[in-house]
């Protein structure tokens, strides 16, 4: 019976490579920028070490530099494109750094945050970006208890620094896009309620939703007085639920009202999910906008606003605040786009394939 192949070693790799121990490691750790070691060089070591199936244990590293290799970022869910430009910027970023990223889904689970943030420090990731959490304070008690570098995105935290979009100056701009396209000189006694705006979807209690129903509610008062409460539908972000308030709104006002604000792109989903039952002319002097950007959006028969936050941007800014050292509980917002109806937004990946 043959032996088994013995596992090569970091040595095994030098002699092959003709290069020192010291060059093998980082040629595989990626660091050999840092080192001045030559592209040729470090390639040439890449390919003898998969040939020789030789792997570098990042753990046992891990443990004996104080460093992985590994940064970590936790976010509520991938399935919306908001989220899943974060994390393609996340990859990116990361790998410009020579890291290796570890991104996970907590499912807006605050236990699930918890036990993943946990696990992530068992191995001795170097930084955490922790993306819209739903309890960032026992977050904060974690990372701080392991001593670990973190930074806040999209949703603020205490303790840490934290990056996020510039929710009321997105808001204040779509809503007054929305106006500027509703029915001229209609007002809530001329029309009734019906030639109100509406804001549908978010969670009044979390601090983006805040911002933009506050943004929503100052910018419409200027032409209308302050709106009645109704007029803020705060429904989470399911896209069933948003599609039963809607069709619920619609009953009650005889039609579409002259304008909505739809408060996520999931939320959004749900809203298209109610339109597609309607004939064409039901779409007749109401202006529709989204608080988040899907390019496919452009070729629905009606016309709608988006706002695309910078996802890049956004993590960008955190690597920024990683790389100084920043530890202060400040708070960078970072503006976002007003993409008008029926055109394409090119982001920084926009040319990948």
């Amino acid at each position: 019976m043959p032996k088994p192949r013995q596992k090569p070693t970091i040595y095994d790799i030098s002699r092959l490579a003709g290069a020192s121990a010291s060059t093998v490691s980082a040629s595989l750790s990626g660091a050999w920028r840092e080192r001045r070691i030559s592209e040729a060089t470090a390639r040439k070591v890449q390919e003898i070490a998969a040939e020789q199936g030789y792997f570098t244990n990042l753990q046992a590293r891990g443990l004996r530099r104080a460093r992985s290799g590994l940064v970590g970022m936790i976010m509520p869910v991938h399935d919306n494109r908001f989220f899943s430009s974060m994390s393609q910027s996340f990859e990116a970023h990361a790998r410009m750094r020579g890291l290796c990223p570890v991104i996970v889904s907590t499912l807006r689970d605050p236990a699930e945050e918890r036990r993943t943030v946990e696990t992530l420090i068992s191995y001795a990731i170097e930084s955490l970006l922790i993306v819209g959490a739903t309890d960032p304070d026992a977050l904060e008690q974690m990372c701080r208890a392991a001593g670990l570098r973190h930074v806040y995105v999209d949703l603020p935290g205490r303790g840490a620094p934290s990056v996020i979009s510039d929710n009321r100056h997105g808001a204040e701009m779509l809503t007054r896009a929305i106006l500027d396209r509703m029915p001229a000189g209609g007002d809530g006694e001329a029309g009734g309620a019906r030639a109100l705006p509406y804001l549908l979807g978010g969670d009044a209690g979390d601090y983006a939703s805040a911002q933009r129903i506050n943004a929503f509610r100052a910018v419409a008062a200027e032409r209308f007085g302050p709106l009645p409460e109704a007029n803020v539908i705060a429904c989470g972000y399911a896209p069933a639920r948003a599609s039963r308030e809607l069709a619920a709104l619609c009953d009650r006002l005889g039609g579409l009202p002259a304008g909505l604000f739809v408060n996520s792109l999931t939320a959004f989903e749900g809203v298209v999910g109610h339109l597609v039952t309607l004939p064409p002319e039901a779409f007749a002097g109401t202006a529709i906008g989204c608080y988040d950007y899907d390019p496919f959006a452009a070729f629905l028969q009606f016309p709608v606003h988006m706002v695309r936050q910078n996802a890049d941007g956004l993590i960008a800014r955190a690597f920024a605040m990683l790389d100084g050292g920043e530890e202060a509980a400040v708070v960078i917002e970072v503006a976002p786009d007003l993409v008008a109806p029926r055109t394409i937004y090119k982001g920084p990946f926009s040319e990948l394939g």
